[in-house]
């Protein structure tokens, strides 16, 4: 049985993101978008209760009892976001693991556009897409762009913590939920009376939460925050439907004045190995606005694929651009499009 950092020292060596620790199989991690074995041994349940009690450390009473639980930790010199859960009764193990460094804004290959939006001082800034599309490392390397940049106070929520900033021009407050503050919710209402000039939520989860990012924005500061949608229109009919329908049309009024921008993430397969960033960018125009006060969603593509001058892009142009530019392939394209026929004829 190999012990935590060794599976992560292995991991970082082979340039894995992510470990999973399962009773009956061998210790797997994931190369490139594919999972792999870590070795020839599967793990026993006895392994498996090792490794729980080892990463939940004082909080194993706890697990045992809800039967999941999120925490971080550093292993061989590498920060590591940890997830146990039961399964059949036995703990599992999913680690992901971190970059040792924030990376710089610049070197993420994201839109142009993308760069210019820590200059902001109020609204919101959503950065949306499935697990593992890399949302965690663009809203790091944004507010470490704050942070090396403007003299503010950054406030994070999140579950969770992942990152850690040095603060260097900014005060930096980062807060976990379920050990610094009860929700994400709680943990942003009260941050609000905390002075701060940047709110990061880590994950904009439910109506308490959205309604109060709202709030925040309208009175002058600049959010972060994430959800697990696959497109700017999608990201926008979340929110509004979390709220009951007769509260819809006043909050479709609100978010389209202080939303900023929406960018998505997916990350696919390169040609050679390795993966690459595709990026849909929804910079928020009056058009855009109007389409979201109307309730006319499905139009947003539209509006964003005509907004090129001021550096918008659809998930499809970035995925045609890819394989323009010869970093993925045609069928990895078509594979991850949304609209099949428009990279069909555009990726050539």
């Amino acid at each position: 049985m190999m012990t935590i950092d060794e599976l992560v020292a292995k991991a970082k060596a082979d340039s894995a993101s992510d470990i999973h620790l399962i009773c009956s199989l061998p210790p797997k991690y994931r190369v490139a978008g594919q999972l792999q074995d870590m070795s020839d041994e599967p793990l026993t349940a006895k392994d498996c209760l090792a490794y729980a009690h080892e990463l939940a450390g004082e909080r194993y009473d706890e697990f045992d009892d809800v039967g999941e639980l999120d925490s971080a930790d550093t292993f061989a010199g590498n920060r590591c976001r940890i997830h146990i859960f039961k399964q059949q009764g036995v703990p599992s193990v999913a680690l992901r693991l971190l970059r040792e460094h924030i990376p710089a804004l610049d070197s993420l290959t994201l839109p142009p556009a993308a760069l210019s939006l820590t200059s902001l001082h109020k609204g919101i800034v959503l950065v949306t897409g499935e697990t593992g599309s890399g949302k965690s490392t663009t809203l790091a390397a944004m507010l470490d762009n704050i942070n090396h940049n403007r003299r503010a106070h950054i406030v994070t929520l999140e579950d969770p913590v992942e990152y850690i900033y040095k603060p260097d021009k900014c005060a930096i407050n980062q807060r976990e939920v379920g050990k610094d503050t009860r929700s994400f919710s709680e943990g942003l209402r009260a941050s609000l009376r905390e002075d701060p000039d940047v709110i990061l939520i880590g994950e904009m989860r439910d109506r308490d939460t959205i309604e109060t990012a709202i709030t925040a924005a309208e009175t002058g500061h600049l959010v972060f925050g994430t959800l697990h949608t696959g497109s700017a229109s999608v990201s926008v009919d979340r929110i509004v439907q979390v709220f009951p329908e007769g509260m819809q049309t006043q909050i479709r009024l609100q978010l389209s004045m202080c939303l900023q921008a929406v960018i998505t993430q997916q990350l696919v397969p390169k040609r050679g190995g390795g993966r690459a960033l595709a990026v849909e960018m929804m910079v928020v125009t009056d058009a855009i606005r109007n389409l979201i006060r109307a309730g006319n969603t499905p139009q947003i593509a539209n509006a964003i694929a005509t907004s090129a001058a001021i550096g918008g892009q659809t998930m499809d142009q970035a995925l045609i651009k890819l394989v323009r530019t010869g970093t993925i392939d045609r069928d990895t394209a078509i594979q991850f499009a949304h609209n099949i026929d428009f990279v069909k004829k555009g990726a050539i």
